[in-house]
C-alpha cells in the first residue's frame, strides 16, 4: 500500500466534498459512542481495568524480550514454528516460503491490519496466488479494490447500496434478479461464496489480537466465525502478528476481553474468541496439520524506550478512532496509510518516519477524546504534540507555519510587548467587524475563515478582564476588612 499521509490535505478535502462518504460516516458515530457508554456504565470496576491492563501492557514491553522467547518455546513445544520477520518484505517472504512448501495456491484470509502494513495479498497474488478475504467488511474492500478505512470496520465507509452493486458486479454466476434490498440476503450471498472459499483453501491465513507468553496460543476476536473456519479447515495455519501482541498469561488475557470488545463494539463480549495452540494433535477433531507464526517486528522495536513506547499498548479497539471529530468529518482513507485516526497519527510516522507521514499529527484538534476513551490508557494528544515537536525540529512543517511559531515565540517570551501587542490587535479586529459578531475574513488566519467565522472580539483582551476582576477581587476583600 502506497504511503499517501503527505496528501493529508488533499485527501480531506475530497473526501468532505464526497456526499456517498458523508453519508456512510454518519454510522460511525451513530454505532459505537453510545453502545460503548453503555457497556461501560453497566461494568463498575471498567476503570479498574483499564489501570491493570494498562500496567499489564507496560510490563510486557519492559521484558519484552523475556516474553517473546517464552512465546516462542511454547508454540514450538506444541509442535507449532515461530518465525521473526525485521521488516514487512521479511514477512511476505516467510509467508510465500511456507505457502510453496506445501504446495499452496489458495488461501482464505481472516481480518489482519499486519497483513495490510506487509501488502501480503498483493505479494501472493503476484506470486499467482488466489487470497481471499473472509471478514465481511474486508471481502467488500477486496472486491472494490480498496484499503480498510477502520481497523475494526473496514467497510464502514461503503453504503448499502454499493455493496449490492459490488456483489452484482462479482457474482456473476448467481441469479442476476436476486432481491438484495434486504442487508440480511446481502449476508446469506456473502455466506454462500466464501463457504465454498473455505473448504478449498490450501492455507488459512488470520491475525491475531494477543499471544500469550505461558502457553504458546495465539487469540483471535471476531463476531463472525470466519477466523474459525480459516484456520480449522486448510492444511495449514499461518498465524500473523507483530511483536507487541505478547502478554505474559492467561489469566492477563481475561483483562484485555474485558476491555476490548466494550472499548470496540460496545458488547459484553465478543461472539467468539478462539485460542490456537499449535496444530492438530491426533485426538482432535479438525484443526491444522501445520501450525506457523510469523512475528513481525517493522521498526516496532526501535520504539521502545522513546517518547512513543506506549503506543505499542494499543490492542486495536478502535475507540479512539470512533471518537475523533476529525475521522468523523474524514473518514480513513483520507489518513493515507494503514492506521487512521488518533491512533494512526501516533503509529504511522513512527512506523514509516515523520517525512512520509506528512499531516498525520497535525490531524487532530488535541480534543482529548482518544485519550479519555481508549482502555489501555495511552497518552495520545502528548504524543501528536511529540510528532510536532519533531516536525519542527526537521524543519518539515511549511515555511509560513514556521515563521508564524517563531512569530508567536518571540512575543510569547515578552509579556509586556506580548500584551501591548494583543490590545492592539483587538482594537483593530473589532473595527474591522463592526456589523457583525463574526468574522468572514482574518489577516494570516485564512485558513481558519475560509471553512468558517472567528468571533469578533469585544475590545478586551483576557488578560485585561482578568487584571480588572482581580482588582475587583482585592478591592472587595479589602473593603471587608
Amino acid at each position: 500500500m502506497e504511503i499517501k499521509s503527505r496528501d493529508f490535505k488533499k485527501n480531506a478535502s475530497d473526501a468532505l466534498a464526497d456526499a456517498t462518504l458523508q453519508k456512510a460516516l454518519k454510522n460511525v458515530e451513530a454505532g459505537f459512542i453510545g453502545k460503548r457508554q453503555a457497556s461501560v456504565d453497566a461494568l463498575p470496576e471498567f476503570e479498574d481495568l483499564r489501570d491493570l491492563g494498562r500496567d499489564i501492557k507496560t510490563h510486557a514491553l519492559k521484558h519484552l524480550d523475556v516474553y517473546l522467547e517464552d512465546y516462542e518455546k511454547k508454540v514450538t513445544a506444541s509442535g507449532g514454528h515461530v518465525h521473526w520477520a525485521e521488516t514487512a518484505q521479511d514477512a511476505c517472504e516467510i509467508v510465500r516460503d511456507i505457502c510453496h512448501s506445501v504446495g499452496a495456491r489458495t488461501m482464505t484470509k481472516g481480518k489482519s491490519m499486519i497483513s495490510e502494513e506487509m501488502q501480503l495479498n498483493a505479494f501472493l497474488e503476484a506470486d499467482g496466488m488466489e487470497v481471499t478475504e473472509t471478514d465481511l467488511g474486508e471481502y467488500i474492500i477486496q472486491l472494490r479494490g480498496e484499503h480498510p478505512s477502520h481497523i475494526i470496520a473496514p467497510a464502514v465507509h461503503v453504503t448499502k447500496d454499493q455493496v449490492e452493486a459490488d456483489f452484482r458486479r462479482a457474482h456473476t454466476n448467481l441469479d442476476p434478479n436476486r432481491n438484495l434490498d434486504d442487508p440480511v440476503t446481502l449476508l446469506g450471498e456473502a455466506r454462500e461464496v466464501l463457504r465454498e472459499k473455505y473448504f478449498a483453501a490450501d492455507v488459512g491465513i488470520t491475525g491475531a489480537n494477543f499471544l500469550v507468553a505461558e502457553s504458546g496460543s495465539s487469540v483471535i476476536v471476531t463476531n463472525e466465525g470466519n477466523g474459525d473456519l480459516t484456520q480449522t479447515l486448510s492444511r495449514v495455519h499461518i498465524v500473523l502478528a507483530s511483536i507487541e501482541k505478547v502478554i505474559p498469561t492467561l489469566n492477563d488475557l481475561d483483562v484485555f476481553l474485558r476491555l476490548l470488545a466494550r472499548s470496540a463494539t460496545g458488547q459484553e463480549q465478543s461472539v467468539y474468541t478462539t485460542l490456537s495452540t499449535g496444530p492438530r494433535r491426533t485426538e482432535d477433531p479438525d484443526g491444522p496439520e501445520e501450525y506457523h507464526v510469523v512475528l513481525l517486528d517493522n521498526g516496532r522495536s526501535e520504539m521502545l524506550g522513546t517518547d512513543f513506547e506506549e503506543m505499542l499498548r494499543c490492542i486495536r479497539c478502535g475507540a479512539c478512532i470512533n471518537h475523533c471529530p476529525v475521522y468523523h468529518a474524514v473518514g480513513g482513507h483520507a489518513y493515507g496509510w494503514v492506521y487512521p485516526g488518533p491512533m494512526g497519527s501516533v503509529l504511522t510516522p513512527s512506523l514509516v518516519g515523520v517525512d512520509k507521514a506528512g499531516h498525520l499529527p497535525n490531524a487532530s484538534t488535541l480534543c482529548g477524546r482518544c485519550e479519555s476513551v481508549c482502555p489501555m490508557r495511552i497518552p495520545l494528544p502528548k504524543m501528536l504534540r511529540h510528532w510536532r515537536e519533531r516536525e519542527y525540529e526537521r524543519h518539515l512543517n511549511p515555511t509560513p507555519q514556521r515563521w508564524g511559531l517563531k512569530g508567536w515565540a518571540y512575543f510569547a517570551r515578552r509579556p509586556k510587548l506580548y500584551h501591548r501587542t494583543m490590545r492592539i490587535g483587538m482594537r483593530v479586529m473589532k473595527y474591522l467587524a463592526p456589523q457583525t459578531a463574526l468574522m468572514r475574513r482574518l489577516p494570516a488566519a485564512g485558513g481558519w475563515t475560509k471553512h468558517r467565522e472567528f468571533p469578533a472580539p469585544e475590545g478586551k483582551t483576557f488578560q485585561q478582564m482578568w487584571a480588572e476582576r482581580e482588582a475587583e477581587r482585592g478591592q472587595t476583600k479589602g473593603d471587608a476588612a
